[in-house]
């Protein structure tokens, strides 16, 4: 792994000649040293979608200048673009009502270097999980809802987040569904996990459904939040195969163990710059 800071560009634009060696050229004029580069085209919509990667180590562009530099190329080609820097470490916010599997999953990698993130708060609908908060020193923050409160309670969370200076949420598997005003204030900045079988089963008890069914496959997937439930742009999925000796507990179980692979994947890919956004789907660069 690279360990040199570098600058992250993902970028995606309307397909015309000269893209790469524009954008390869500013890097190269500037001293860039490009580490990574990979680029894809969407050619039933002719678009073009990049990611590159290079040291500032020597980048003759100061970076609290480079966004502004870089525009005037970007705008010359129409492109919907955003810099990131590796060295900058993000603040993660995680909600969770009782299941305490993902959440124990994200904070193990946290404390064991895996995931170089911060984590200033864990926001809960309940009270169930604060010790697990507490016994990693993280601050836990409870809001109950129901119908009645639940526009209020959001706001409150909010605010929180705001205090924290939190970029990105993750929803490690909490139970409640967020309200628009919410998701707008972190758009493609929401991560989610939840089962995915194949056939999908909605609804409460899932696994009992699937069981019922006889299902051969079960499933995770992480995605983005959107307004629309769990219709969000797809990060991450994986499946694994079950059988007629499996009880509804051996079902649950096999979920969980890849609710808590998908979701590390996802957050991963997240804190990578790896996922780029558009058309309502995702590329996921490598």
């Amino acid at each position: 792994m690279n360990k040199k800071p570098t600058a992250v560009l993902l970028l995606s634009c309307p397909d015309k000649k000269g893209l790469v060696a524009g954008i390869s050229q500013f890097v190269y004029s500037n001293n860039g040293n490009i580490v990574h580069s990979d680029q894809h085209t969407d050619f039933q919509k002719n678009i073009f979608i990049m990611r590159m990667e290079w040291e500032l180590e020597g980048f003759k562009i100061p970076r609290e200048l480079l966004r502004s530099e870089f525009s005037k190329l970007a705008g010359s080609f129409d492109m919907k673009w955003e810099l990131k820097f590796s060295d900058i470490v993000p603040k993660m916010a995680i909600m969770v009502s009782r299941q305490a599997h993902c959440l124990y999953d994200i904070l193990e990698r946290k404390r064991s270097g895996e995931f170089n993130v911060e984590i200033p708060l864990i926001i809960g609908n309940h009270e169930d999980l604060k010790p697990a908060a507490e016994s990693y020193g993280i601050p836990f923050k409870v809001f109950p809802k129901d119908h009645s409160n639940k526009r209020q309670q959001e706001k409150l969370e909010l605010e929180e987040l705001e205090n924290y200076g939190v970029n990105f949420v993750v929803l490690a598997r909490y139970m409640q569904i967020l309200g628009a005003d919410f998701i707008k204030e972190f758009p493609s900045r929401i991560i989610n996990i939840h089962h995915s079988f194949l056939p999908a089963f909605a609804g409460s008890q899932p696994y009992l459904q699937a069981y019922n069914r006889g299902v051969k496959v079960i499933g995770a997937t992480s995605h983005f939040v959107t307004e629309e439930l769990d219709q969000g742009p797809i990060i991450e999925q994986e499946v694994t195969r079950v059988s007629h000796r499996d009880t509804v507990e051996d079902l649950a179980r096999k979920g969980r163990d890849l609710e808590r692979i998908v979701l590390a994947n996802a957050v991963r890919l997240y804190l990578e710059n790896r996922i780029l956004v558009y058309d309502g789907k995702t590329v996921i660069f490598d």
